[in-house]
């Protein structure tokens, strides 16, 4: 199978289950059942996984690949993570969704169109995305992927806007003047 051009992780192999091939699978598609339905997956060697069956189990996937039927064959496939490629997952997005692939390298620019770095990863820890910011200046810088925080999205422009006081770029003593300005403001409209 050939390289993909883009690849877009959709899940990861975990235990086997049960003795006949099928392995646990953390997908990370919409709906875990339609992991199937992107085409074969490809794990970063370039070897293809053809699902042929899927059903839930708690927090995982129980699947069985093709060509994959005893327990010793899927316990070797554990942590392998699977991938296709960016063009085989559907274009007709809701307005505010994004593929974390299409973000990936686009310019971050501040409240007064400063760019400040670049998208360099997207995580998810437990408490919602968070955009990783490779700054020109200074070490990277995780920002919540919140409408506060990010305002502007606009991947066919090339960047995503943010709010330095929401993302929680602004320094200290820059905080500190902002919060006195803001009482100051609040005692004169009285």
């Amino acid at each position: 199978m050939t390289k993909l051009e883009k690849p877009v992780q959709m899940a990861v192999i975990g235990a086997a289950h049960g003795i006949k091939g099928e392995v646990r699978v953390r997908s990370f598609t919409g709906n875990p059942a339609a992991l199937g339905d992107y085409g074969p997956l490809q794990d970063e060697a370039g070897r293809a996984f053809e699902v042929v069956s899927v059903r839930p189990a708690k927090e995982v996937s129980i699947v069985r690949f093709k060509d994959i039927a005893t327990r010793e064959a899927a316990e070797a496939l554990n942590g392998t993570v699977l991938f296709v490629d960016r063009s085989a997952l559907p274009a007709d997005l809701e307005e505010e969704e994004f593929y974390h692939s299409d973000l990936i390298g686009l310019a971050v620019r501040d409240e007064k169109g400063t760019e400040i770095g670049t998208v360099a990863g997207i995580h998810d820890f437990g408490a919602g995305d968070i955009l990783e910011v490779a700054r020109k200046n200074g070490p990277s810088a995780m920002i919540p992927f919140t409408r506060a925080a990010v305002p502007e999205v606009a991947p066919a422009k090339g960047f995503v806007g943010i709010d330095s006081l929401a993302a929680g770029l602004v320094e200290e003593e820059e905080r500190r003047e902002n919060a006195g300005a803001r009482g100051r403001d609040r005692m004169e409209r009285r």
